[in-house]
């Protein structure tokens, strides 16, 4: 009964859902074509969308592999094998046989704790450090050689931030950068300025710091790295102190390179170096090496304190101090032969300057004192207030107008006799060495080349002569043409002033010698000097031009001829050594080149019978003036009054009267005696004024024919014939003096003020508004503010500086 209840149950439900499947059935034929075609479209698409994002998801699932720090393999400990127990081994073989599939299992060692660690910071990253010089450093893949330069992350000013100068090397680098473009504002720093500007400033220090192109914002951020190292790590660093003679030389190469670019860095810099070099506040500046310094609107602070020192100690100024002041004092200008050729220029200074001062010029002590106030160029300067040296009661001499003014005649005296050297180098630059442009300068001035060659000639000559051909002479010179008369004349010149002599007498109006002819040289002791234009030695030289040119008319100039004269010249009392020294030289070339006796009787041809009677008289009288004349005397004295054309009998009457004390031109004849005569006083009167009236009558005969001369015109000096620069603000020398000392530095009190205007001659009050007034007619801004303290105004330095 039970079972027909449960299966009548059974049966009812099935009709149930055979009766909705029918029904479904009839519902789903009923459905429009179209609407089936509709959902089998959409149902592909929903299968499509379906698989897509079904391999997408896949594909996420995939884990990627990391790399991971190594791990240890740990390996399992091998044992002995060790039987297994009947009951275990039953177990597993009844689980097996009840499993029927065995599963394996490899298990692998647990992974090891991995380890971390903080990894180094990039090199130079940290505090900044001083690049020493020589060093090199690599940043942003740019080798700097050179060193001077701080290179760092951070580098603390007084005022906090970090320095200007900094080279950062985690700031980024640019590929490229051109360093002659303006690319910075006017208070650069490395840390701030754009990505290719860092890269230009690192190319420009990698190419040695020396491009005269580069950009001068560059330099100053170069320039700030010294500044700090001078003054701010120095103050307490001695490691820092020693390198002001590094920072001073780097100094002086950037002046010479971008000073005249930009009077802004040359004023800076300029202040630093003085800094470098007085900080150490050395004694006796002025007995040490003068220091280089680039000339700026005004006077190196050096210059001044070597000059007060000189002026405290009561020391005359040495003439090389003396030659900076006056090429350095901004006052001053030089014309172009000091510029164009400046090493002669210093050493004729130097000459002159003992020429007129003879020891020094000597200094007064007044009343301004020195100080120097450095005004840093850097920005990370701020905060920082001591940059003030302090010098005692050294005065500063170089505000007086005075001793400026006396040097300045030594620099127009130099200036003025380098003129023709410069005019020759000027048109001629390849020549400064050559003999031709060497003999336009003082001998004492010649290079060392042409120095040796002088000293050469005069180890030849010794104490005595040489003779030589002129063209001998020009090569052992190193001279490159023949020379014109004037360089002739000046060749003679130049040897004069070493004390060497030169004949034929050119200076005197002698024939210049052709290039194979002879001439000789002489010893000339110093300050022998003889004139030669006395009628003792002009009549002297007549005497031996006859005398030569009788001893030669025969053909020859025998030995004994010429001892005879050389003894004669020898035993001339009324001659200085100096002039019997030249006579001597003048007969040894009359021996090789006599003169004609013929040309000799054309130029006497014009004298009448008693001027020719006087001559002939005079030259009896020159040959007994030692007292005695020798049968050779009288001999020789035959053949030139035979040469006058006067009876050579007369020659014993003329003689007996001259040793008798009667007129020269007595007809008595009388023989002379054996024993000869005696010099005397007396005698050597009388011959003086014969000489006298011979040299007058035969002026011009025996003088040699050369061409004429140009008349000569005085060239016109070279360059600005101003030996000054124009005054400060178009102001006078006094009020132009007080300017430049008040620029020296930006603050100055009533006091000291009144010392500088008292050392000029001005009242303070009138000159300070004189200097405001110039500043406000040029620049529209005044040249100094306030009452007791007077500040300096410093855009007006900047307008100057520009």
């Amino acid at each position: 009964m039970a079972r027909r209840k449960k299966s009548g149950a059974g049966g009812g439900i099935g009709a149930v859902v055979v009766g909705l499947l029918v029904g479904l059935l009839v519902l789903l034929a009923a459905i429009p074509r179209e609407i089936w075609i509709g959902v089998g479209v959409l149902a592909a698409i929903g299968v499509g969308i379906y698989l897509y994002l079904k391999s997408k998801g896949g594909a996420k699932e995939v884990p990627q592999e990391v790399a991971r720090p190594a791990r240890a393999v740990v390996r399992p400990e091998r044992r002995a094998p060790v039987a297994p127990s009947p009951a275990v081994s039953s177990r597993a073989a009844s689980r097996l046989h009840e499993d029927e599939q065995p599963v394996s299992v490899v298990a692998s060692p647990a992974p090891a704790t991995p380890s971390f660690r903080i990894p180094a910071a990039p090199k130079r990253f940290g505090p900044g450090a001083w690049i020493s010089a020589g060093e090199a450093v690599e940043v942003g893949g740019v080798s700097i050689p050179g060193g001077l330069i701080y290179v760092g992350t951070s580098l603390p000013t007084p005022s906090g931030g970090n320095d200007p100068c900094l080279i950062d090397p985690s700031k980024s680098v640019a590929s490229n950068g051109d360093y002659t473009e303006r690319r910075m504002g006017y208070w650069p720093s490395y840390s701030e300025i754009s990505s290719s500007a860092r890269r230009a400033y690192l190319n420009w220090l990698a190419g040695g710091r020396q491009d005269p192109e580069a950009d001068v914002g560059y330099v100053f951020i170069f320039f700030y790295g010294l500044e700090r190292r001078a003054i701010l790590d120095a103050s307490k660093d001695d490691a820092a102190k020693a390198d002001w003679p590094v920072i001073a030389a780097e100094l002086r190469r950037l002046l010479d390179i971008y000073g005249d670019k930009s009077g802004s860095f040359r004023s800076y810099a300029g202040s630093l170096l003085d800094w470098v070099s007085l900080a150490e506040h050395p004694e006796k500046a002025y007995l040490k090496p003068i220091p280089s310094f680039p000339k700026t609107y005004e006077l190196p602070l050096y210059i001044r304190v070597a000059l007060g020192q000189a002026a405290v100690d009561g020391v005359p100024v040495p003439a090389q101090l003396a030659l900076a002041w006056a090429k350095l004092d901004p006052t001053n200008y030089l014309r172009t032969p000091a510029t164009r050729c400046p090493e002669e220029f210093d050493k004729l200074f130097v000459s002159k300057y003992h020429e007129i001062f003879e020891q020094g010029l000597a200094l007064p002590r007044n009343k301004t004192k020195i100080k120097l106030v450095h005004r840093p160029a850097s920005a990370g300067f701020r905060g920082y207030t001591d940059l003030t040296l302090s010098f005692g009661n050294t005065p500063d001499v170089t505000v007086l107008t005075a001793p400026i003014n006396k040097l300045r005649q030594v620099v127009e005296a130099a200036t003025k006799e380098l003129e023709p050297f410069s005019r020759y180098v000027g048109r001629n630059p390849d020549g400064r060495h050559a003999l031709e442009g060497l003999l336009q300068l003082p001998a004492t001035l010649w290079p060392e080349g042409a120095q040796k060659a002088l000293h050469d000639l005069k180890a030849r000559m010794g104490e005595g002569m040489i003779a030589m051909s002129f063209q001998e002479l020009l090569g052992s010179l190193d001279a490159k043409t023949t020379l014109t008369r004037d360089r002739t004349l000046a060749l003679a010149r130049a040897l004069e002033s070493l004390n060497i002599g030169i004949e034929p007498d050119v200076l005197g109006g002698a024939k210049l010698p052709k290039p194979d002819e002879k001439v000789v040289l002489f010893a000339v002791p110093p300050g022998e000097a003889a004139s030669r234009s006395t009628p003792s030695y002009q009549a002297a030289v007549l005497t031996l031009d006859l005398a030569s040119a009788v001893a030669a008319a025969d053909g020859e100039f025998s030995v004994q001829e010429m001892a005879h004269l050389r003894a004669q010249v020898q035993s001339w009392a009324h001659l200085t050594p100096n002039h019997v020294r030249r006579l001597l030289a003048h007969l040894r070339l009359l021996m090789t080149t006599p003169v004609s006796l013929t040309a000799l009787r054309k130029k006497l041809e014009p004298l009448d019978a008693a001027s020719k009677e006087t001559i002939a008289a005079f030259m009896a009288t020159v040959a007994q003036s030692d007292g005695d004349v020798s049968p050779t005397e009288v001999k020789m004295l035959e053949k030139v009054y035979k040469a006058l054309g006067v009876e050579p009998k007369k020659v014993f009457s003329d003689v007996h009267a001259v040793a008798a004390g009667a007129k020269s031109t007595a007809t008595t004849v009388a023989k002379v005696e054996e024993t000869g005569f005696k010099l005397d006083p007396a005698r050597i009167a009388a011959l003086q004024k014969d000489t006298e009236a011979v040299s007058a009558l035969l002026s011009g005969i025996f003088k040699e024919e050369n061409s004429p001369e140009p008349v000569l015109v005085e060239p016109e000096p070279e360059g600005d014939t101003e030996a000054t620069s124009p005054g400060l603000l178009g102001l006078d020398e006094a009020h132009s003096a007080l300017a430049r000392l008040l620029l020296s530095r930006p603050e100055w009190t009533k006091d000291e003020l009144g010392d500088a205007a008292a050392d000029l001659d001005l009242m303070v009050d009138g000159a300070i508004e004189a200097l405001n007034e110039a500043a406000f007619d040029l620049h529209d801004i005044p040249f100094t503010e306030g009452e007791d303290v007077v500040t300096v105004n410093p855009e007006l330095l900047e307008k100057l500086e520009a």
